[in-house]
């Protein structure tokens, strides 16, 4: 290794320990934190609403009968949960702190580009989003219709907000430490409402290689197959309830490899277990009686409703003749 070599590794290496001294002393939110925020965004210059937490901002903006739960969100500092603007007015600021951010449009919606407008067959629309506002994809972009004559569309693939600029405000509402409500509020964000959860730690059994002996090992040769062996471990699990409103999400259904990773990454357990529930129809259903009853049963049965079993076999009886 050469002298600057050297000389170049210590200087990496000092600033290394700078940022984690400087981690040190940080004093307020830092990135990892799970935060309870509340925020209304418009856009300056028409103001449009953005987005919203605040269910009277939702009310008064006719937003408030698309399904979904107006309330303080939880997202994670420097995970891109936020527009990154807010993200910095927030680190370093305290639960109950406030403040607005304007974001320029670039760091927003992106500028609009009149080269993303385009002029496409209709053939290439479902007939019934033929319409100008309908919100189409087109050889797998997104955009929506601005006109349409005859055969064909003026299709806008720029996000609807592209070129405005974003005026932010924002309350902390508290800092979030325990970890099963940072997961109920990771996947609301995710999936639009918190599914029942719980965290536990289990023994499982896990297949884990063996070692060998150094002399086994040159004797084996390079093709040997690795040994394993079943090992009894601890690991934390995220417990879900696998209800129909999560199995048929959507998103749930496109992503949850990755939601699920995200979320195992963020919280910090070992897995995410997903339970399905059946529940019984008990003695008063038709499952639970056909399948407790025995012979006896259905000789009772027969009886209850003044049915002669032994005519019934012969009338079949007689049908095989």
């Amino acid at each position: 290794m050469t002298e600057d070599q050297e000389a170049e590794l210590e200087e990496q290496a000092d600033d290394a320990e700078e940022e984690a001294e400087d981690a040190e002393d940080a004093e307020g939110l830092q990135h990892g934190d799970f935060v309870e925020l509340e925020y209304t965004a418009y856009t300056v210059e028409d103001d449009q609403l953005v987005d919203t937490t605040d269910p009277e901002v939702a009310e008064d903006e006719g937003v408030d009968t698309q399904g979904q739960e107006f309330k303080p969100r939880t997202i994670v500092l420097g995970e891109g949960h936020i527009f990154e603007d807010v993200e910095e007015a927030i680190t370093g600021s305290e639960a109950g702190d406030s403040g607005t951010v304007t974001i320029d449009a670039a760091d927003a919606f992106g500028e609009y580009d009149p080269d993303d407008v385009q002029t496409v067959s209709a053939e290439k629309i479902d007939e019934d989003d033929r319409y100008p506002g309908a919100n189409v994809q087109i050889d797998g972009q997104q955009g929506y219709i601005s006109t349409i004559i005859g055969g064909r569309a003026r299709v806008d693939f720029n996000h609807p907000l592209a070129g405005e600029d974003v005026e932010y405000e924002y309350e902390i509402v508290d800092v979030v430490e325990d970890r099963e409500a940072q997961a109920a509020g990771l996947f609301e964000m995710y999936l639009g409402f918190e599914p029942e959860l719980w965290i536990e730690t289990d023994e499982v059994e896990e297949e884990v290689p063996v070692e060998p002996d150094a002399d086994e090992d040159e004797e084996a040769g390079e093709d040997a197959e690795p040994e394993f062996e079943t090992e009894v471990v601890e690991k934390e699990s995220l417990y879900l309830e696998a209800t129909p409103q999560m199995t048929m999400n959507q998103q749930w259904m496109m992503g949850k490899q990755q939601i699920g990773q995200q979320i195992i990454d963020q919280i910090d357990v070992d897995r995410i277990v997903v339970q399905e529930v059946i529940e019984g129809m008990g003695m008063g259903g038709l499952g639970g009686m056909m399948g407790g009853m025995g012979g006896g049963d259905i000789e009772a049965a027969l009886e209850d409703a003044d049915v002669d079993a032994d005519e019934i076999v012969d009338e079949l009886e007689g049908a095989e003749e």
